[in-house]
């Protein structure tokens, strides 16, 4: 949701369009890579020797804010997403647009309007997070399990320790 702290420019006078307009600089894919930069780097303070984990962090934070002007993209209303400002201030949308713009402000979430977003945002949003997260604790396990087996070394999980040793 960081993204849309833009939203808070409709009430201070910034103009839709403009650079730090709604959906414009934050939600930039540079924007996405400075979020990721600094909270990896808070989260990882005083843990210098853990630089794979920090950059796994970043990868992970830069995915997560970078996701929402992806999902952005691909709804059916607004000017589009600044993807590369402050470098290109054009703004774009995906071809394909099947999710209902949200309107700014909570009243319409109680009419069938709101309901009508809720449901395609379960739809084209949650459901697919949900399948995708499912495949990636399955990957994990599967991986964990092979980690486990035996091999003539010994156990797979001994055998990469030693290896990197």
């Amino acid at each position: 949701m960081l993204p849309d702290i833009d939203s808070i420019g409709f009430h201070m006078g910034v103009p839709y369009g403009a650079l730090w307009g709604h959906r414009g600089m934050t939600h930039s894919l540079l924007f996405a890579a400075l979020v990721a930069v600094f909270v990896g780097a808070m989260l990882q303070r005083g843990d210098h020797n853990h630089s794979q984990s920090y950059w796994k962090t970043a990868l992970l934070l830069f995915a997560i804010t970078a996701s929402h002007g992806m999902l952005d993209a691909m709804t059916n209303g607004g000017l589009g997403i600044a993807f590369f400002s402050p470098f290109n201030p054009h703004r774009y949308f995906f071809p394909w647009r099947p999710i209902p713009v949200s309107p700014i402000g909570v009243g319409v979430f109680f009419a069938a309007r709101g309901m009508h977003i809720l449901w395609a945002e379960v739809l084209w949003v949650w459901c697919p997070a949900l399948v995708l997260s499912a495949m990636g604790w399955i990957f994990r396990a599967w991986r964990a399990s092979l980690a486990k087996e035996s091999t003539p070394f010994g156990t797979l999980e001994k055998h990469q320790e030693n290896r990197l040793n």
